[in-house]
């Protein structure tokens, strides 16, 4: 089997299908091991007097509940994604930020392995928005929020 899968319109393939469309884990076993680190982003939007009410709690409440569980969530992207790779993450951050409108999280997940660490960057993201809405989900019913991946990097 090669290593590429179904050819897409814009002539990329997709890593985790083969040729036949089954699913299958990517071969990394003849890959270096590099340093690596991804930035993510996830935005909650939520209304401006729900994003104050997070602003007033004291240090340590639901945003620090929040990058914990972005943190945790990183260590364990493998088991909730079918196809990564279980990673020796060397540093994630979570990062939070009361916007005016929402709440900002920027996570970054780190290693020195065979393949990259985007995908513990977005769980990171993920998961932190996640409980951000959580925890304001009884005061706003029109919350919403995006993850991006802001930053990949291979050194």
């Amino acid at each position: 089997m090669s290593g590429a899968g179904p050819t897409e319109p814009h002539g990329a393939a997709l890593s985790h299908v083969d040729e036949s469309g089954a699913v299958r884990m990517v071969d990394v076993g003849s890959k270096p091991a590099q340093q690596r680190r991804a930035v993510a982003r996830a935005l909650v939007r939520m209304a401006p007097a729900t994003a104050a009410r997070l602003r007033e709690l004291p240090k340590g409440d639901a945003l620090t509940t929040a990058q914990l569980a972005g943190i945790m969530a990183a260590k364990r992207t493998s088991e909730l994604i079918p196809l990564c790779h279980p990673l020796p993450l060397t540093h994630v951050d979570v990062e939070t930020r009361v916007l005016d409108d929402g709440v900002e999280i920027v996570a970054a997940a780190a290693t020195n392995a065979q393949t990259g660490v985007e995908m513990e960057a977005l769980t990171a993201a993920s998961v932190a928005a996640l409980t951000v809405y959580d925890m304001a989900k009884a005061i706003d019913k029109q919350m919403s929020f995006t993850v991006e991946l802001l930053e990949k990097i291979k050194e």
